[in-house]
């Protein structure tokens, strides 16, 4: 027994001996995240591979090409304004789908256009490229311009704007304001997210890299939430500027980029900052700064006293009360008050029509003054009379006689 016991606690000690030694090391290792213990390292995937590059499709040989089981196919419609162009550029489309083994349909009777695979399509994407081409020219983009989208590093995307504000005024000022003034706030858009992007109707249409179509929505959605665009601009560009600087590569940017907080204030802080306002402009002898400037430097020599300088009417100053002004009496009470609420009806009426009459009186009497007064003759000026033409003759040959 005593040999049992002593071989069953040999393996205890040493567990317990193995324990101690792991608990003394764990303090000098580094703690390892509980999500990230089981990770391994990974030797092949180095720094210098671009976990963000897109490999090109070739085109498979004709002879081993195996056509697709289904035909996948999307039709959009498109407003009546665009017909006379899409006739006019649905020969150049139709090739250019063709080369990739689309096939498309213009419906002008239904006014739709249709995108389908066919049996020479090879990559099980580009159907997708195909619809977005279509949307793009429903909206206003030129041909030249959608047909980028079938490239592989160019997405495109449209951002709905027309149910983000209700009020039709309002929508179109902040519609304008994506735009700018001559276009200046849609081409710096442009050119910090390297996307093209086109405001027609309730949509902005916008292509470019993924990267880029993720700022231009949140710019525009930001902008139809009362955001003015210029912020994001702002941000952007000290964006562009931190990212040439390898050595804040690895760094957090949040300390460079400015913060915008929208303020609200409350009525009483509102009416605190009016008082003020209204103190500093009937008080200027509280400003420190102030200079007092005398029109007059010459001295006074007359002994009179002089005159008082003119008092300004100063504006009452309003002082918050936190309690709301009391209640004005309603239509009610007023006929309560002046009896008029238990009259007849037809005495009521009686009333109205006296009201009535004296009005039309009284403006028929200015009416009838205004046209009397072109009739009253004008002033007269009365001539000199004979004996006073003659003093003022007699007067003249004395003074030169003198």
């Amino acid at each position: 027994m005593s040999a049992e016991a002593s071989s069953s606690t040999a393996p205890k000690k040493g567990k317990k001996s193995r324990s101690t030694v792991n608990d003394a090391a764990a303090p000098d290792a580094e703690e390892v995240p509980k999500n990230k213990r089981h990770r391994k390292e990974k030797p092949w995937d180095t720094d210098d591979i671009d976990h963000w590059k897109i490999e090109s499709m070739s085109a498979p040989d004709p002879d081993t090409h195996r056509p697709f089981t289904e035909e996948s196919s999307f039709a959009l419609l498109f407003p009546k304004y665009r017909e006379p162009y899409l006739r006019s550029v649905w020969g150049t489309i139709t090739s250019a789908l063709d080369g990739l083994g689309l096939a498309c349909e213009l419906d002008l009777v239904q006014g739709r256009m249709t995108v389908k695979t066919t049996r020479k399509t090879w990559d099980p994407y580009i159907v997708f490229k195909g619809r977005d081409v279509l949307k793009l020219l429903a909206r206003g983009v030129n041909a030249p311009q959608a047909m980028k989208v079938l490239q592989d590093d160019i997405a495109c995307d449209v951002i709905k704007i027309g149910t983000l504000v209700r009020n039709k005024e309002r929508f179109v000022k902040r519609r304008q304001r994506i735009v700018g003034p001559n276009g200046s706030t849609l081409k710096a858009v442009e050119l910090l997210t390297d996307c093209y992007v086109l405001v027609q109707g309730n949509t902005v249409s916008a292509m470019g890299s993924f990267k880029g179509l993720k700022e231009v929505r949140r710019i525009v959605i930001d902008c139809m939430n009362n955001i003015h665009p210029i912020y994001r601009i702002k941000e952007l560009m000290i964006r562009r500027e931190l990212a040439k600087d390898p050595k804040l590569a690895g760094e957090n940017w949040d300390r460079f980029l400015p913060k915008f907080q929208k303020k609200h204030l409350k009525t009483s802080e509102k009416t605190a900052r009016k008082n003020a306002a209204l103190d500093r402009q009937s008080d200027p002898s509280e400003n420190p700064n102030a200079i007092t400037i005398s029109l007059d430097p010459s001295p006074v020599t007359t002994s009179a006293p002089a005159p008082a300088a003119p008092t300004l009417n100063k504006p009452k100053k309003k002082v918050y009360t936190p309690f709301p002004p009391p209640q004005q009496p309603s239509k009610l009470d007023l006929q309560l008050a002046s009896g008029e609420y238990f009259l007849k009806p037809q005495e009521k009426e009686a009333i109205e029509k006296r009201k009535r009459e004296d009005l039309q009186n009284s403006r028929a009497a200015t009416k009838r003054a205004e046209r009397e007064e072109a009739f009253v003759a004008p002033p007269e000026a009365v001539g000199e009379k004979v004996a006073e033409r003659k003093k003022k003759r007699k007067a003249a040959e004395l003074g030169t006689m003198e």
